[in-house]
């Protein structure tokens, strides 16, 4: 009798794979309003500069995938029972950084106010999410979705908002009207402006990596352990700033950076002094720092025989104090430390 070999791959390993290829592991532009409600000032400080990028697996990119395929249903069902919804992504725009896309706009039908203009705010939970989000309310059970809301309302001149959750686990749906609190609303935005302005790192929710808060961030590394960022990009450079028109500005190069330039950066990255875990000294030109590694002096700038990139010292910055690795350098022009 002949039967179906095994299978050499996994299909489901394979459709994850090819999900992560696609990802690219960037960071949005903007602080957005999604995500402004976040407890901790420093990892919207640290995101926000691409300086620790939370990048996902398979299965994850597919559930967001999910979520967002979702929406179509939710609008679909709210239309054929009489809700007008419109603006679909409509942008709100706060200016210094923070801005946002709305799920949408509903005009007119929503059953306890049929002539009153909501916000429209899709969510899809799991079975504990949605539980706690329906006996709780959204306020207390998902504080970044009732920021979301209040910001959107703020930036959109609407001061009430439709939050549609549905369980992905058994299709239940739970819904809840949400009134603009307006001096709440101005305070969340303000935050946000405040911190993409900020030059400096703010401090975390906890200095304790046990903390409930901490415990699954992606920046729990960073802020417990290396204190060094993994990422080369103009926004961890000492020489690039946030400014109020949501640009950002290079000294060195003394012009506005594109943002598709920012995600590369240039040769002459300086590592943003917040985001390592060395003592800096002055250097000897104002676009070259000196950051102390293991008791010696280290140039971190345009890199020649003397001079590390930003990208070398993350990849090995004990090897740059090495006496062995500056004689090859100077045996060898253009040598880079990559490990």
């Amino acid at each position: 009798m002949t039967t179906i070999p095994s299978p050499i791959n996994n299909l489901s390993s394979l459709i994850d794979k090819h999900h992560e290829s696609r990802e690219t592991g960037r960071g949005r532009h903007h602080l957005g309003c999604s995500v402004v409600g976040h407890p901790c000032d420093r990892w919207l400080w640290l995101s926000f500069r691409w300086a620790v990028i939370e990048r996902f697996q398979g299965r994850i990119l597919r559930l967001f995938r999910r979520g967002h395929n979702e929406e179509a249903t939710i609008v679909a069902d709210l239309r054929a029972i009489g809700i007008s919804v419109r603006d679909q992504q409509k942008r709100v725009d706060f200016g210094s950084h923070v801005s946002g896309s709305m799920d949408g706009i509903i005009h007119s039908g929503v059953p306890e106010a049929p002539k009153k203009r909501h916000i429209a705010e899709f969510k899809t939970h799991s079975k504990k999410s949605f539980d706690e989000v329906s006996r709780d309310g959204v306020e207390k059970a998902k504080p970044m979705h009732w920021a979301q809301m209040q910001a959107y309302m703020l930036g959109a001149g609407i001061d009430r908002a439709l939050y549609v959750a549905v369980c992905k686990d058994d299709d239940r749906l739970y819904t809840e009207r949400v009134r603009l609190d307006v001096e709440a609303a101005q305070q969340i935005v303000a935050r946000g402006q405040r911190i993409a302005l900020s030059d400096r790192m703010p401090e975390p929710v906890s200095a304790d990596p046990s903390w409930y808060q901490c415990k699954f961030c992606p920046a729990h590394s960073f802020c417990h352990q290396t204190k060094l960022t993994k990422e080369v990009n103009c926004r961890t450079c000492a020489h690039s700033t946030p400014l109020s028109d949501s640009t950002w500005h290079c000294i060195r190069w003394d012009d506005v950076i594109p943002v598709d330039a920012q995600r590369e950066g240039c040769t002459g990255h300086v590592l943003h002094p917040d985001l390592v875990p060395w003592q800096r000294k002055e250097g000897p030109d104002e676009f070259t720092a000196v950051y102390v590694v293991d008791g010696a002096e280290v140039a971190n700038g345009e890199p020649d025989a003397n001079i590390y990139s930003s990208r070398e010292l993350i990849a090995n910055a004990p090897a740059c104090t090495w006496q062995e690795v500056k004689d090859m350098r100077a045996q060898f022009p253009g040598s880079k430390i990559t490990a």
